[in-house]
């Protein structure tokens, strides 16, 4: 039996992130709420919006995905080793968490968080 969906279901999902992130952390453990992913375990925290996002658009092998733009020159609140990226709304939901190359990060320095999708497949 085939399985299909519409892309706008899944651009529903994508558009829900990207409308409603309000920040983007880097931190050295996995969050599972967004007080961990804002305070607990952030390493950079940074103020985002829509505008920080390109798509919904097809996917690299199916489906649909959003891309979170570069943010470049973002400085470093703690010191420890970048391992997640976490898209929050301020102080109230955790939206999306997912894992980066870990790489050790210095307080007060600055440091690029590259452009990356979320990527929803088509149902197999």
């Amino acid at each position: 039996m085939a399985k299909s969906v519409h892309n706008d279901i899944l651009d529903a999902a994508l558009n829900y992130i990207k409308n409603n992130a309000t920040r983007i952390c880097v931190d050295s453990t996995e969050p599972t709420t967004y007080t961990q992913a804002e305070t607990t375990y952030m390493l950079v925290i940074k103020t985002i919006s829509s505008s920080d996002f390109t798509g919904p658009a097809d996917g690299d092998t199916s489906g649909r995905k959003v891309t979170s733009n570069q943010h470049t020159d973002v400085t470093i609140t703690n010191s420890g080793t970048a391992a997640h990226i976490a898209f929050t709304v301020a102080g109230s939901k955790l939206l999306f968490v997912t894992t980066c190359s870990n790489q050790a990060l210095v307080a007060t320095n600055k440091v690029t968080v590259p452009a990356w999708d979320i990527e929803i497949a088509d149902p197999a």
